[in-house]
Formats: C-alpha cells, sequence, structure tokens
C-alpha cells in the first residue's frame, strides 16, 4: 500500500502537471466508482496530501479525493488508450490521468472544499503534545499506533518498521510503556526516514511506480523491511520477521528494546 512518501511524490508531481489546468473530460471504466460518473469539470486550483489521500482542489467548490489503498496508482500518458487494470479516467490539453488499480481497492469521492489543519501528520503541523496526550498512553503495541491513521497520519508497515529499528525501540513493547524522551527520538527519526522516502520517490516492493510509470528507489535504503536474516547496520545483530496484526514486521531482537 502507498504510504506518505509515495503518496506525497505523487502529489509533488501532480503539482507540476496539472495545477492550473482544466479537466476537460471525467471517463470511469469501473462501476464500484460510480459515484464520480457525473464529476463536474473545472480547473485544478490546488493539490494537497492529506494522510495518504491525494486531494484535488477544483475553483468549482468540490474536491477530489483519491485514496490508493492496497494496489493503486495514478499514471499520466499522453494517449487516451486504456491502459491495462485502469478504471478511471481525467482528460487535460496534452494528456491523460488514469487510475490504475488491479485489486479495484482505490477509492475516489468528491466532496465539497474543507481548509483543515492535519495535526496528525509528522511532515505537516503535527500536534507533538496533543500526541503524547491523547495517544502514547494507550495499551497498544507501538506499531499499531505508528500505523493508526486517526492516530498518526501516512505511516503504513513499511515506514513502521524502518522507523523503529532506527529509534532502537521494540515493536513489541506497549505505546504506553514509552518515555516522551523515547517518542521524541522516534518522531526525529520519523522526520528523517519519511524524508529520504520522499526524495527517492517512494519504495517500490511490488506495485508501486510513480506518475510517470517508474519505480522509486527507497527500496535501496531499507534496513529492517524484508531485511530477514541479514546483518543489522546498527548493532550488526540478525534482522528477524514476526507477525503482528497479520503483517510482517522486521526488527532487530538485539538493539531494539
Amino acid at each position: 500500500m502507498p504510504e506518505l512518501p509515495e503518496v506525497e511524490t505523487l502529489c509533488r508531481q501532480l503539482k507540476e502537471k496539472i495545477c492550473g489546468k482544466k479537466i476537460l473530460a471525467s471517463k470511469v471504466y469501473d462501476d464500484k466508482l460510480f459515484g464520480i460518473k457525473n464529476l463536474k469539470t473545472g480547473k485544478i486550483n490546488r493539490i494537497e496530501r492529506q494522510g495518504k489521500t491525494i486531494v484535488l482542489q477544483l475553483d468549482t467548490g468540490d474536491s477530489i479525493k483519491i485514496h490508493l489503498r492496497m494496489t493503486g496508482r495514478l499514471l499520466w500518458q499522453e494517449s487516451s488508450t486504456r491502459p491495462k487494470h485502469s478504471r478511471w479516467r481525467l482528460s487535460f490539453a496534452g494528456g491523460n490521468i488514469f487510475l490504475i488499480d488491479p485489486r479495484r481497492f482505490a477509492t475516489v469521492k468528491v466532496e465539497k472544499i474543507k481548509q483543515e489543519k492535519d495535526k496528525k501528520d509528522l511532515m505537516a503541523e503535527f500536534d507533538e503534545k496533543n500526541f503524547i496526550e491523547k495517544q502514547a498512553r494507550r495499551k497498544v503495541n507501538v506499531k499499531t499506533l505508528l500505523m493508526d491513521q486517526k492516530a498518526l497520519a501516512g505511516i503504513g508497515n513499511i515506514y513502521a518498521c524502518e522507523i523503529l529499528h532506527r529509534a532502537g525501540i521494540s515493536p513489541l513493547r506497549q505505546a504506553s510503556s514509552l518515555t516522551r524522551e523515547e517518542w521524541g527520538k522516534m518522531f526525529y527519526h520519523a522526520r528523517n526516514i519519511l524524508k529520504k522516502g520522499i526524495e527517492k520517490r517512494g519504495t517500490s516492493i511490488s506495485d508501486w511506480r510513480d506518475l510517470y510509470g517508474r519505480k522509486g528507489e527507497n527500496q535501496n535504503e531499507l534496513k529492517a523491511y524484508g531485511q530477514e536474516g541479514k546483518r543489522c547496520f546498527i548493532c550488526g545483530g540478525k534482522i528477524c520477521r514476526i507477525k503482528q496484526g497479520g503483517r510482517s514486521t522486521f526488527y532487530c531482537n538485539d538493539c531494539q528494546q
């Protein structure tokens, strides 16, 4: 599933490609997206990321919210020829954006524009004090909390593993056991890891591609996720894999305490 760096990559590329342009047509190929069949076209005034959601704000007062879910991605191409697994197309002067989604989980919604600040986003106006007061005392494991989109926006399985590894915190610990200093250390590493992920245009392990169909490069930077059996670059121990909530967690049992 695309996480914060992948979605931010798309938003930045979309800003360069279509911000200020008028949508000429909207074509729905998949009946599961019936709710946008009558989309009123307009000019795209603003593009922003809200957690893992791409938001296109139109001059009509509406916003188009795209959540890619498991296998969704956006592709820009000059031709209007429909690519395989595409579910929706937006047409502009000079080209088209296709929503490609083999598993058909991605969602597209049209809502009235709401100007709101996301204080759960570490790469935006994150409210650390509010998080510590309302979330950090919860009796759930810390990895689950990092991935809870109602608590902290944009982080999924890959980056949660990387953040905890770099911060030296075991994914098995309860969130309530962490000190304020440990939370501060984790937020510091989280921002650095997410920033690097954006610079590398995301992590391509399976389906992820950027707006132009290119793989990201951040998979070459991973130190924990997918590294089972390899030596920990911090302490020399071995990276192990366990299951948490039906997902694989990768960590070093020696230096993550």
